[in-house]
């Protein structure tokens, strides 16, 4: 039996059970009341809280759907070109100047300013063979074009007025050695105007054995020095700019023929003669492509639209 207290306290809260109260001999029994609500919420907390997730979650992915987050990306720093080197382009618009200032009477003069800017690989005259008779000034030189090639070489597109041929470009690959000094790498270069050059290595690489692109190559370099662009159009892919030199020259022959590492285009090395009888060897690089079994030439040298 409980005791009156308590007894009487229950009889008037409607919030107790109402299952009977049973009383075991020898021990006592305390029963607390509780409301119905607080017990009823107690077990009802773990549901509305998982409502109350699936609310936040259903809310969050309606923001990111309607206004996705902006991602803000850190301000980025122009980067400014190298530096050009101007001791390497004067070193390019000397020996163009060297080279294209001589006297038929004085080869030795020629070769010995030659010699002190060439590097291996290269003729000490640098390639020129000087004709029997005549001389041949340089009024005034400009670089007008540079490309980097990397490994220290630049290739200069160098504009000389002369008072023999007029105004004619030369490309001049100079090449600046881990101590600093200054190199000529490579043989020089007649080209059109504008001129841009692609990178050329003189290194040995595998020869052109093609016999049809070998005559394709030499019928194109031929109509190529001797200024005919009628001539070179029958060789001469869709769509190929190419800018021919002001001066004729005549092809004697082609000394060396190698692919490229890309096999996009070949290396030539050839002797060239000009009017007066003075001799070159020269470098070009023909880009060259193989369309319906015929061997095109979609560059020479040089791009005259860049």
């Amino acid at each position: 039996m409980l005791p009156p207290q308590l007894r009487r306290a229950g009889e008037g809260s409607s919030g107790l059970s109402s299952e009977p109260t049973r009383a075991y001999p020898g021990t006592r029994a305390w029963v607390t009341a509780h409301p119905l609500w607080r017990l009823r919420l107690a077990r009802s907390a773990a549901r509305y809280l998982l409502y109350t997730a699936c609310a936040t979650g259903l809310l969050a992915s309606a923001r990111f759907a309607i206004a996705p987050p902006q991602v803000r990306t850190p301000p980025t720093t122009a980067v400014a070109p190298p530096a050009a080197d101007l001791a390497a382009e004067g070193y390019a618009q000397l020996f163009a100047r060297r080279y294209l200032t001589w006297e038929a009477a004085r080869p030795q003069a020629s070769e010995q300013q030659l010699a002190a800017l060439v590097g291996p690989g290269v003729d000490a005259d640098g390639g020129l063979t000087l004709p029997s008779a005549g001389e041949q000034r340089v009024a005034w030189s400009e670089v007008v074009q540079a490309r980097e090639l990397g490994g220290g070489e630049h290739v200069y597109t160098v504009a000389a007025e002369t008072d023999a041929s007029g105004l004619v470009y030369l490309t001049v690959t100079v090449k600046r050695r881990l101590d600093g000094r200054l190199e000529l790498a490579g043989y020089p270069a007649f080209v059109g105007a504008p001129a841009s050059v692609p990178a050329q290595d003189f290194a040995r690489r595998p020869e052109v054995a093609t016999p049809e692109l070998v005559a394709v190559v030499e019928r194109a370099l031929s109509n190529y020095l001797a200024s005919s662009p009628e001539e070179l159009a029958a060789d001469l892919a869709s769509g190929a700019r190419v800018a021919v030199p002001r001066m004729s020259f005549a092809l004697a022959s082609i000394e060396r023929l190698e692919w490229s590492n890309d096999r996009r285009s070949v290396l030539a090395v050839v002797k060239a003669t000009d009017e007066r009888g003075a001799r070159y060897t020269l470098g070009y690089e023909l880009d060259v492509v193989l369309r319906a079994g015929r061997w095109e030439i979609s560059a020479i040298q040089m791009d005259p639209t860049t």
